[in-house]
C-alpha cells in the first residue's frame, strides 16, 4: 500500500480510529485485528459477550465488528450496549449462520451492516466505511443457490423448534425428503 493510499484510508476513518472486534474464534479475530490495523484502525479484541460489553462500557469505540453467536450468548447484546453508550458507532455484525431474521434483528437494534462469514478484511472495511443508503457492490463470492436453499430450510427448522414434521408441513415438503436434507452437510 502506498503512503498516499494509506493516508486516504486514515482520512476516511476520521479522528477516532478505535475498533472493537468481538469473536470467539481466536485465530480469526487475531488475523482480522492485524489486517484492520494495517488499514489504519486501532483494534481491540474480545472473545465473549461479557468481555465485549465490558469494553463497550469502558471505552466505546467508533467502529465495531461483532460475531452473532458467541459461546456465552448473543453478540446482539454487545450491539445494544454499544448503541446505548455511543450512538454514532458503526457496527457490523458477522455470522456464519446468515439468515434474514437475524439480519433484520441486528439492523433493528442498531447494526450498520450484516455480513456472512467468510468475510475478509476488505469486506469488513467496506461495510464499516459505507456512507448513506448507497447499495453495496455485489459480493465477490456469493452463496450458491443450493446454500441459500439450505439456509432457508435451516431457519424454518430452527423456528419450528427442530420439529421435522412441522418444518416439512410449513415447507410443503415430504418429511422423509426433509430428513435426508437435514442429515447432509451444508453445501458450499
Amino acid at each position: 500500500m502506498t503512503d498516499e493510499l494509506g493516508a486516504d484510508l486514515v482520512s476516511q476513518l476520521g479522528p477516532d480510529r478505535s475498533l472493537l472486534l468481538v469473536d470467539d474464534d481466536e485465530v480469526f479475530v487475531k488475523r482480522l485485528a492485524k489486517a484492520m490495523e494495517k488499514r489504519g484502525f486501532l483494534p481491540e479484541t474480545a472473545g465473549s459477550v461479557a468481555a465485549g460489553r465490558a469494553i463497550a462500557l469502558a471505552r466505546p469505540p467508533a467502529y465495531a465488528v461483532i460475531d452473532l453467536r458467541l459461546e456465552d450468548g448473543n453478540g446482539l447484546d454487545v450491539v445494544e450496549t454499544l448503541r446505548e453508550r455511543r450512538p454514532d458507532c458503526r457496527i457490523v455484525v458477522l455470522t456464519g449462520y446468515g439468515a434474514i431474521a437475524t439480519a433484520v434483528a441486528a439492523v433493528k437494534i442498531g447494526a450498520t451492516d450484516y455480513l456472512s462469514k467468510p468475510a475478509d478484511a476488505n469486506d469488513v472495511m467496506n461495510a464499516l466505511l459505507a456512507k448513506g443508503a448507497a447499495m453495496p457492490g455485489p459480493p465477490e463470492n456469493p452463496m450458491s443457490a443450493d446454500r441459500v436453499r439450505w439456509e432457508h430450510i435451516q431457519r424454518v427448522y430452527e423456528m419450528c423448534e427442530r420439529n421435522v414434521s412441522e418444518t416439512a408441513r410449513r415447507l410443503s415438503m415430504h418429511r422423509r425428503t426433509l430428513q435426508r436434507i437435514l442429515a447432509k452437510r451444508s453445501p458450499k
